[in-house]
Order: structure tokens, then C-alpha cells, then sequence
């Protein structure tokens, strides 16, 4: 009696079966896998990009030893990077490093008796391949650029030169028909994608025979997040009150300026001795110390003007000592920030019109109206101003003109032909 199980005995039987299955699939030849034409394609655009992304820098690096050296040779470095790239991609690995992104690599019918390349492609035909898509596509150009510069296709038609040029427009024409026929060809079959593939019988196949093309959403991922963002910003900025923010800015800017910090610096030497007899608190701006006859506007808008062309700027400013009054300074030496047209501010300040206009209307449109502009002499909140009137004295003759307040709080200096000077108030 037999010690086999059931199981061991229907093994046995169906062995012979099983070989002859074995035997049938290995005689059997498996189908090409098929290969995607836009996979093609994106492989040829992607080399094209990887040379122009190597070009740039050294485009640049000629265009700061000398101009003319990139125009000149540009077709040179085009022809290095293509050849250097050739080598390490197709010549070595039997792919560019487009097809390599896209997992294909060339394929050629076996040919026992030809030399190999390290790829494991015929030596020969190698050669060919890269002497039809790197080395005469610069023939080309540089062979072009001359027959222009010389000017071929001006020259009599019973020259040399200009049968030479219709040569070489014919010849182009035939290649761009033939590309376009063997474009055609590719697309329809998807098996040949240039016209030196074609002739040499070079294939882009899969790597893999598990062909898996891979799809990468993050451009498209990239586009979708800015475009989101962009449409975020059109719906803030609006709403963002962009006179106020300058505004903001222009007060810190104008808080640090070096004319600021000489004014501060002056102010606190010169009430070190008054602060003990009035010990109470005084509001007082970052111009305070400016001549009553000189507009504190003017003078920080110089603070900030970095024209070195106009005559206030921010260094003139900062050479410019601030001074307590006008009667300190030179009789016959003009303000340095004169009022023109002026107006009387709430505060009781005098300033030019244009400059006290031009800061209440940014402060209308800034929406600051309940706030009010802050004055830069004494620091109080202007809302309006007036225009400042005054009365010609009764004694004035000839061509000298004294202004004064019609309050004889403040006077305004009087105006001669030797030049600006100071009057007593009445």
C-alpha cells in the first residue's frame, strides 16, 4: 500500500502538462511594449531646455569680460554643450537625460560583428547619429550667418554667391518638407521621431517593460496656488488704504532723518537750563527750533530728497544747523526754507500754502480726518488753515515792505531790495 497522499499523486500527474505550458511560453515571442509619443516629444524639449539652462551662465560670464564675445561665439558654446552632453548621455548610457526622465532609452537592430559603445550601441552608428544632430545643425548656422553678413541673396543672379544662396534655401526647404513628413510618419506609428532616427533605425523604447508613465502635478500645483494668490491680493489691496501705510512710513523715515536727531540733540542742550525754572511739560516737533520765518515742511521734504541735482536735499539739510531764531543768523544770508504764500495752521504755525495743503488733503483722503495732521513745530493736531493777513505799516516808504500780524503776536521779517531781514513786532 502506497504512502502518497491524493494531493502528491495529482502533482505528479500534472507535470507533464505544466512543461509543455513552459516550453509554449518560452517559444512564444512577447509583443513591444508600446511607447507613448508624448513621452518622445517632452524628452526632445527637455534637452533642449537643459542646454539653454547651461548657456545662460556662461552667456553671461562672457557678457562681463566683453560684450561682443556672446554674439560672437554663442554658436561655439552651443556646439561644447551639446557634444559634452552627447557623450555622457547617449554615448555612455544609451539615452539623453530627457529620455532618461521619461524612462526611454535608444534602441538599434542587434549587429553582432560592430563595436559597441559603452552604451552597448554600434560605435558607428553612434557617430553618425551625432554627427546629423549636433555637428550639421552648426554647419548650418555658422554657414548661414555668413552667406548673410556677406550679403548672398543681394548679389546678381548670375553670381556664384547668390546660386550658392538658392542652394541652400532649396536644401532647407526639402529638409523642413521631409521633417514634416517624417513628423507625420511618428505620429501615426510613433516609432521614429526625428528624420536621423529614422534613417540610422534608432528607437526610443521603454527601459521597463512595465511602461508607467509618470505624471508630475506640481507645476500645474505651483500655477494654481500663485493664481490663487493673485486673486487674493486684487480683492485686498482695495481694501488696504495705501496713503496711510506711506504715510506711517514716511513719519518713521522722517522720526530717524539725521536733520531729527541734530534737531533733538540741539533742544536738549539748549533746555537743560530752562526745564528747572518751567518744570511743565511742553508739546513740542521735530522742527520746533526752525526760524519762525522758514517753512518746517520744506525743510522735511529736504531732509528726505536724496537729488543730489536740487539745491535742498538731504545733505544740505544735514550741514544746515538748526538754529532757535532768525536773529541769530546773518542779516544779509536768505532762509534756508523761505514761505511762500503763507497760511496760518489751526496750531497757529505758518506755513507755505502748497505744503499745508498738500498734508491736509492726504490726510483727507488717508480717512485721518478726525485725527488731523500733526504739526512739526509744535506737535498739535492742524484740521484747517487760513491764509495769514497782515498790514502794511503806515511809515513804510520806498521799496522797503514791513509784514506783521494783525495781532502782533508774530512777525514775519520785512523784505528789501539788500535782502531778507528782521523787524521788531509792533
Amino acid at each position: 500500500m502506497s504512502n502518497s497522499s491524493p494531493w502528491d499523486d495529482a502533482w505528479n500527474a500534472a507535470q507533464p502538462r505544466l512543461a509543455a505550458i513552459r516550453d509554449a511560453l518560452n517559444t512564444t515571442t512577447s509583443p513591444d511594449p508600446r511607447v507613448i509619443r508624448v513621452g518622445q516629444l517632452d524628452s526632445e524639449l527637455l534637452d533642449q531646455e537643459l542646454v539653454q539652462v547651461l548657456q545662460e551662465p556662461l552667456n553671461k560670464a562672457l557678457s562681463l569680460i566683453n560684450a561682443s564675445f556672446k554674439a560672437r561665439f554663442e554658436p561655439e558654446l552651443t556646439l561644447i554643450l551639446q557634444l559634452a552632453l552627447y557623450k555622457f548621455s547617449i554615448w555612455n548610457t544609451g539615452a539623453s537625460y530627457g529620455a532618461k526622465l521619461q524612462d526611454l532609452r535608444y534602441k538599434v537592430p542587434p549587429s553582432p560583428r560592430r563595436t559597441h559603445a559603452p552604451s552597448g550601441l554600434p560605435r558607428r552608428t553612434l557617430l553618425i547619429h551625432g554627427t546629423l544632430t549636433v555637428l550639421l545643425p552648426y554647419l548650418h548656422t555658422k554657414l548661414r550667418s555668413h552667406a548673410l553678413s556677406s550679403a548672398w541673396p543681394d548679389a546678381p543672379s548670375s553670381d556664384r554667391r547668390r546660386k550658392a544662396w538658392d542652394i541652400l534655401t532649396s536644401m532647407e526647404s526639402s529638409y523642413t518638407l521631409l521633417t514634416l513628413t517624417s513628423f507625420l510618419a511618428f505620429l501615426w506609428n510613433g516609432q521614429y521621431r526625428t528624420i536621423a532616427d529614422r534613417l540610422l533605425n534608432m528607437r526610443l523604447v521603454p527601459s521597463r517593460r512595465q511602461v508607467k508613465r509618470d505624471v508630475s502635478y506640481e507645476f500645474m500645483n505651483r500655477q494654481m496656488v500663485w493664481h490663487a494668490f493673485t486673486e487674493f491680493l486684487l480683492f485686498l489691496l482695495p481694501l488696504v488704504n495705501a496713503r496711510s501705510i506711506r504715510r506711517r512710513i514716511s513719519r518713521i523715515t522722517s522720526a530717524i532723518s539725521p536733520f531729527t536727531l541734530l534737531s533733538s540733540l540741539s533742544a536738549r542742550s539748549s533746555t537743560s537750563s530752562s526745564d528747572a525754572k518751567n518744570p511743565g511739560p511742553q508739546k513740542r516737533g521735530k522742527y520746533w527750533s526752525l526760524p519762525q520765518d522758514q517753512c518746517a515742511i520744506c525743510a522735511e521734504n529736504a531732509s528726505l530728497n536724496l537729488n543730489l541735482s536740487e539745491p535742498s536735499n538731504a545733505f544740505t539739510a544735514l550741514t544746515a544747523a538748526p538754529v532757535e531764531d532768525s536773529s541769530m543768523g546773518s542779516e544779509n544770508e536768505p532762509p534756508a526754507f523761505p514761505i511762500y504764500n503763507p497760511y496760518l495752521a489751526s496750531c497757529g504755525d505758518i506755513y507755505c500754502y502748497h505744503c499745508i495743503a498738500e498734508r491736509l488733503i492726504q490726510t483727507a483722503d488717508s480717512g485721518e480726518d478726525d485725527l488731523g495732521w500733526v504739526c512739526l513745530r509744535c506737535n498739535a493736531c492742524v484740521k484747517s488753515a487760513d491764509r495769514y493777513t497782515v498790514e502794511i505799516g503806515s511809515d513804510a516808504t520806498g521799496s522797503d515792505y514791513e509784514f506783521t500780524s494783525i495781532s502782533g503776536s508774530a512777525s514775519m521779517g520785512s523784505y528789501s531790495e539788500s535782502g531778507w531781514s528782521d523787524s521788531s513786532a509792533l
